[in-house]
Parts: structure tokens; C-alpha cells; sequence
């Protein structure tokens, strides 16, 4: 997602501009990816939600992502 303007994308910051939780962006990732492909369950969704925020730099040192994807391996 490109930034045009402040640090992160329009979809990880709220109404203010100030960044959201990593749960409430991990939990609307989840629910997009469960939107877009039908049949995924919440566990795969999940799971790709973590794989795109890993790459994401308001994200990826994130010490819950962190945490989460050393309990996936």
C-alpha cells in the first residue's frame, strides 16, 4: 500500500491519523482476507494477515508479530 502522506497507509492509522493496535489491524486484515476468499477459515486468514504485516513497516518489529509468527514455526 503506497504512504502518501504521514507515516503509514491510510489503512492503519484511525480517524485521527494515529496508528491503530496491532490486534485491531491484525483483526481487520483477518476479516478483509475472510471477505476476499471465501471458505478460508479464521486461522488461515489470520495466518496470511501475519505474513503480509511482517512485510509492512509500521509492523514488522512489532513484538506481538514477532512473538505470534516464532509460535507459527
Amino acid at each position: 500500500m503506497p504512504i502518501e502522506a504521514g507515516p503509514y497507509c491510510p489503512h492503519c492509522v484511525d480517524q485521527d491519523g494515529n496508528l491503530q493496535t496491532f490486534e485491531e489491524r491484525l483483526e481487520r486484515m483477518s476479516q478483509w482476507i475472510r471477505r476476499s476468499r471465501a471458505g478460508l477459515s479464521r486461522a488461515e486468514a489470520e495466518s496470511e494477515a501475519l505474513d503480509a504485516m511482517v512485510r509492512m513497516p509500521a509492523w514488522r518489529h512489532h513484538p506481538t508479530l514477532l512473538a505470534l509468527r516464532a509460535k507459527q514455526e
